[in-house]
């Protein structure tokens, strides 16, 4: 707790007032252009990991960067994706998954967690993924296959975004792009789902063309 009063102290002493215009530009309101789903994890920042300003982001995060399939039950996902499609006008929705990711592994060992009941209910929403997986390996699902479930992951949460009404009418007249990612966090590199080849690849190769792009305006 001494870490976050000594630096909402110095942000408002430094970091604001190297930014006032930004910041006086925001308090009237945001415009992002990407809703960002990712996981709670305390090792995972966003903003850092995609050197993005205030602003920028629409920001969804919870255990397993999970997205519930639409149903009748409101929930604050559901309910935050609505609200940037529908409200924000977002272009793109990434999934971002990352390595070493404790609901993947729970959702590996459901007995393990059995006494957190909440938890295991919630990483139900991963049942489709780590069966996928699972059958992959003679019925065995492990450690060693903690790296190919949380890619899965991030493939199943992408479907799931499809079956959200506003989601799913703006794919229909191509207004908005679904994205997936899977971020490392020893290697700080992050892969990206390409639907071509049906798998992960570096961000290079994903996006070339809009790298491409950069470089020539840079």
């Amino acid at each position: 707790m001494d870490k976050l009063i000594s630096g909402v102290t110095e942000f408002s002493k430094t970091s604001f007032h190297e930014r006032r215009e930004l910041f006086a530009e925001l308090a009237n309101g945001q415009s992002p252009e990407v809703l960002l789903i990712t996981c709670s994890d305390s090792r995972i920042d966003p903003n850092l990991i995609t050197q993005t300003q205030p602003g920028d982001l629409f920001i969804c995060r919870n255990a397993g960067n999970i997205v519930p399939p639409h149903s009748s039950n409101t929930g604050g996902i559901t309910a935050s994706i609505e609200f940037a499609v529908e409200v924000l006008g977002v272009q793109h929705i990434v999934v971002c998954g990352h390595s070493d990711c404790g609901a993947m592994k729970g959702a590996m060992n459901r007995e393990a967690i059995k006494h957190l009941p909440h938890v295991s209910n919630w990483l139900g929403h991963i049942s489709a993924a780590a069966a996928r997986v699972k059958a992959r390996h003679d019925g065995t699902l492990c450690n060693d296959h903690l790296a190919e479930l949380t890619e899965e992951n991030v493939i199943m949460q992408l479907k799931h975004l499809e079956t959200h009404p506003s989601v799913s009418a703006r794919l229909a007249t191509g207004d908005i792009e679904l994205h997936g990612w899977v971020y490392d966090i020893a290697k700080g590199t992050v892969v990206c789902y390409d639907q071509n080849s049906a798998r992960f690849v570096p961000i290079a190769d994903r996006y070339a063309s809009i790298l491409h792009r950069l470089r020539k305006t840079a």
